[in-house]
């Protein structure tokens, strides 16, 4: 399998998940991802205009919302807050714990996660080595569901350690487990000042997902400063990311596998598929 684009399920804002899916079909895309959810219920989603997936849904229900749709699922998505102080309202190790065994269930490889943004002065105020601590001691048990469920936790660029090669480097090694892997995300790293080409070519063997981004040229003056960003509304190629050049590296790398379009705005997106199936993704 080459390069295998699908597309995240957030793109039309106040609808069903099951709406999400059926546009991504209709665009063409083979698979996407299970981009927004939460442990116990919803009244968006009872009320029909929120496209999340409760964690303690029956997975196979989720499966077959995506397969009678021909649509592969990707990645489940379970984008925590590793450095602020547990909380039963704050998404982090037991939501994490959930996904994975959802993932389990049905077969799916890869929970995507991420640092997140510290809310709290505790968060705000770690030393480096505390935040990498914090990260590592939060994934402790997820990592272990995930060795036994067979499944890959992957963590993605989305804050100051992250972002940073080196220091997410330190966050593989203190973590220590064949289930932790790295979701490459074009758009967050370069915003949080990283480099994609770089992270390539010293963790290159760890990237198993990829989250595609392009960001316009009047984002540069925020580049350091601002971790992460949910998505863009610039189509690859139209912004200041090199991604013809990622593209490459990841393909010379050996990467093979799926990859997530994080793009809003139907022409953006459909202009994005195109760019990268151009270059041998399909």
């Amino acid at each position: 399998m080459a390069i295998k684009v699908g597309c995240f399920a957030l793109i039309n804002p106040f609808s069903t998940l099951e709406a999400q899916l059926d546009q991504i079909k209709q665009w063409g895309f083979s698979c996407g991802d299970l981009t927004d959810s939460s442990d116990g219920a919803c009244l968006g989603v009872e009320y029909g205009f929120t496209a999340l997936a409760s964690l303690d849904s029956n997975p196979f229900d989720v499966k077959r919302m995506f397969e009678s749709r021909s649509l592969e699922l990707s990645s489940i998505c379970a984008h925590a807050n590793l450095l602020d102080p547990t909380s039963p309202s704050r998404y982090g190790t037991a939501q994490i714990i959930k996904a994975v065994k959802l993932a389990g269930a049905i077969g799916i490889k890869h929970v995507i996660t991420a640092e997140g943004d510290p809310k709290t002065p505790f968060g705000k105020n770690m030393t480096t080595s505390e935040a990498i601590f914090s990260i590592a001691e939060k994934l402790y048990e997820p990592l272990r569901f995930a060795e036994d469920y067979g499944v890959k936790i992957l963590i993605e660029p989305h804050g100051h350690i992250t972002d940073s090669v080196k220091l997410l480097g330190d966050v593989l090694d203190k973590c220590n487990s064949e289930a932790l892997g790295i979701n490459l995300d074009t758009g967050n790293l370069w915003l949080g000042g990283g480099d994609s080409l770089e992270m390539i070519e010293k963790l290159g063997s760890k990237i198993e997902h990829v989250h595609w981004k392009d960001l316009p040229a009047e984002m540069i003056e925020k580049r350091g400063t601002q971790f992460g960003c949910g998505m863009s509304t610039t189509a690859l190629g139209d912004g200041v990311i090199d991604i013809k050049a990622i593209f490459n590296a990841l393909i010379n790398a050996g990467f093979d596998g799926y990859s997530t379009l994080e793009i809003a705005g139907e022409e953006a997106v459909l202009k994005s598929f195109e760019f990268l199936k151009k270059l041998g993704a399909s």
